[in-house]
């Protein structure tokens, strides 16, 4: 009789698991990549530009002719400090149909940032925002807060969220990727290439969404329970381009980075006689205190296509 009844209770265990499993593996279903049509890879142009550089890597490609104006070690494996959130964007988009639901940012996702003295867009702890006010506080101030935010929402943690970015990273074809968080912040195995950095933003420029904010100069949120009066964050590379005692010309949309490690990182689009261009650059020396030789770098790259 007791064991009948420990054999029955053993497979009603046995069942209550394969459900448990069962409902998570169709949650993690419907967070599946967005189908990723086979991007034709630039190859490289006769001419390579001369230009020198600041940065140890860099890569220049010409959006209208798929071919690769400037190349200088893009296949070697580098850090991408907050370059890495031109994936968090992308991918958050492809995930969110709405992007005008009602995100809270949890008390928990705040401590880890604050201790790492992670870039931050201002968000607050239980601050009730819009999905795209985290876009935009992700993408222009480099919002570590609002990148973190977007993954809790999407997928319950950073963890499964990285799940999606590496997925989506194997589908473009980023070959020497990998990624262990949505912000950047330093860990040797978060490593990528500025060969692949130019792959991801050249798919994700195709998206409407993403280039309004990748080429946004500044985003007003509207009143929130934390904010009641609003806030405005502004694009941290269109805040150095216009300190740059230089012209801009017409660079019209990127992403800076930065960690001690990666050094002053870049990833622009310009306009240049009607044709598109992205360069991709990182490693230069310096950090926030000195010149930004990340901007200088695109400057003196895009004078040269004039």
């Amino acid at each position: 009789m007791f064991k009948r009844k420990g054999f029955y209770s053993l497979l009603l265990l046995i069942f209550i698991f394969l459900v448990v499993m069962f409902v998570n593996e169709y949650q993690d279903s419907k967070l599946e990549i967005v189908d990723t049509p086979q991007l034709e890879m630039p190859k490289k142009s006769e001419i390579n530009l001369d230009v020198n550089l600041h940065s140890s890597n860099a890569i220049l490609v010409n959006l209208d002719t798929n071919k690769i104006l400037l190349d200088k070690d893009s296949d070697e494996i580098i850090y991408p400090a907050s370059l890495t959130k031109i994936m968090t964007v992308l991918v958050a988009i492809e995930n969110i149909p709405n992007l005008q639901e009602k995100i809270v940012l949890p008390k928990s996702i705040f401590k880890n940032l604050y201790e790492e003295n992670a870039s931050m867009a201002g968000f607050l702890p239980n601050e009730e925002v819009t999905a795209e006010d985290l876009l935009y506080g992700s993408m222009l101030p480099s919002g570590a807060d609002a990148s973190i935010g977007l993954a809790d929402y999407i997928t319950g943690s950073e963890s499964k969220f990285v799940k999606l970015m590496n997925e989506k990273a194997k589908q473009l074809g980023m070959k020497n990727t990998h990624f262990m968080n949505a912000t950047g912040l330093h860990h040797p195995d978060h490593y990528t290439s500025v060969k692949d950095i130019s792959i991801l933003l050249q798919y994700a420029l195709t998206n409407n969404t993403f280039r309004d904010i990748y080429t946004a100069e500044r985003y007003s949120i509207k009143s929130t329970n934390l904010h009641p009066e609003g806030m405005t964050v502004t694009s941290r590379m269109f805040k150095n381009l216009n300190a740059n005692e230089k012209t801009r010309g017409e660079i019209i949309g990127g992403k800076t980075g930065y960690t001690e490690q990666a050094g002053l990182c870049l990833a622009s689009l310009a306009t240049i006689k009607g044709e598109e261009y992205i360069l991709v650059t990182v490693g230069a020396k310096g950090d926030s205190r000195t010149e930004q030789f990340n901007i200088t770098d695109a400057l003196a790259v895009y004078q040269q296509l004039d």
